[in-house]
């Protein structure tokens, strides 16, 4: 452990061996000494105000806020100077653009919607706050969890329900961590794998919460949604892309039929993705060049063409390695680095 020389900078800095990252934030909650604390990746870049606006909801109501998140975005293709994004910009290949549209679903429209339905079960490992004495009370992060950040809010849930505390968990737009998504197909192979089956096994160890009038709105709503339209939407999706094909080959259903409704179903994820973006522009107007609106709008149609058959696959391979009991791999995440200059 170092601390200043000069006894008076808050900065405590703890070295330890490689144990995961787990293991590594729980010694950080140990080591902290103030009521908050934040969970942050260590190749991200907050915006210099994301501090004061994830910690606003704490300030506003005290008593019953336990943990806030804020938004992920990528920073592929931004200018970075002396850690700050000074330029915000696509990325210059097509894999991290279409990273971008999914972000922007899942955080604007998916996690502010669930936030405003005091439903929000899962904030980002990437950039989280934290009640100390709550989070030390649960026991800290699951170090033999693979999907971590979303089994320890669930466990705050869980915990807090069974006490019959009133509590809050929200989700705070404005704030921003800029992270490096994957540039190379192994990578985002990796990294959707793992994301699933951590999916996976926590939905499975909190099945008990499922329809449970103690739980509430998480219980009702939330997990039901995330057992039908996360977990079970790539099964249902590949058992489509074969069916469908099928049909069509032995002349079980219309052609012209089956196109219009495949259209339509791509037009509406199309239309989702639009919906976003403009929220985006709307409120918060990070990209200053039209080009990247263009892009977006680009992105959120191929998107459709691979990309997501591709990530249905690889969610399922997650899936399927959890069920037969294989060991939890990580998988190397290889980063390009940031596009940063000198100051």
């Amino acid at each position: 452990m170092h601390v200043p020389r000069d006894g008076r900078t808050p900065l405590v800095v703890v070295r330890k061996e490689n144990s995961g990252r787990s293991d590594a934030v729980n010694v950080g909650i140990n080591a902290a000494s103030e009521q908050l604390v934040a969970m942050i990746d260590g190749d991200s870049i907050l915006e210099p105000d994301a501090l004061l606006h994830v910690t606003r909801p704490f300030a506003d109501d005290p008593t019953r806020m336990v943990a806030t998140g804020g938004a992920i975005r990528p920073v592929n293709g931004s200018k970075v100077v002396s850690g700050r994004i000074v330029r915000v910009e696509m990325a210059r290949t097509w894999l991290p653009r279409i990273q971008v549209v999914e972000y922007l679903r899942a955080f604007l429209l998916g996690r502010t919607g669930w936030s405003r339905l005091n439903s929000l079960i899962l904030i980002s490992g990437a950039f989280g706050l934290f009640r100390r004495d709550v989070v030390v009370e649960v026991g800290g992060l699951d170090t033999h969890s693979i999907g971590e950040d979303f089994e320890l809010v669930l466990r705050i849930h869980k915990h807090l329900s069974d006490a019959g505390r009133d509590y809050r968990v929200q989700f705070v737009p404005e704030p921003v961590s800029w992270t490096e998504v994957p540039s190379t197909l192994r990578v985002l192979r990796n990294q959707r794998r793992r994301w699933h089956r951590g999916l996976w096994e926590t939905l499975w160890a909190y099945r008990g919460m499922l329809f449970r009038r103690r739980y509430g709105r998480v219980g009702w709503l939330a997990l039901p949604y995330y057992w039908v339209f996360e977990l079970c939407a790539p099964l249902l999706e590949l058992f489509g892309l074969v069916l469908v094909p099928l049909a069509l080959a032995l002349q079980l259903v219309d052609g012209t039929y089956a196109g219009l409704l495949l259209l339509l179903a791509y037009a509406y994820a199309v239309l989702v993705t639009l919906a976003a973006m403009l929220v985006d522009e709307w409120a918060f107007h990070k990209h200053e060049r039209w080009r990247a609106i263009g892009i977006t709008i680009a992105a959120s149609v191929l998107e459709n063409l691979g990309y997501r058959q591709l990530t249905v696959w690889w969610r399922l391979e997650g899936w399927w390695a959890s069920l037969r009991g294989r060991a939890q791999v990580w998988g190397v995440m290889t980063r390009t680095g940031f596009d940063e200059e000198a100051a």
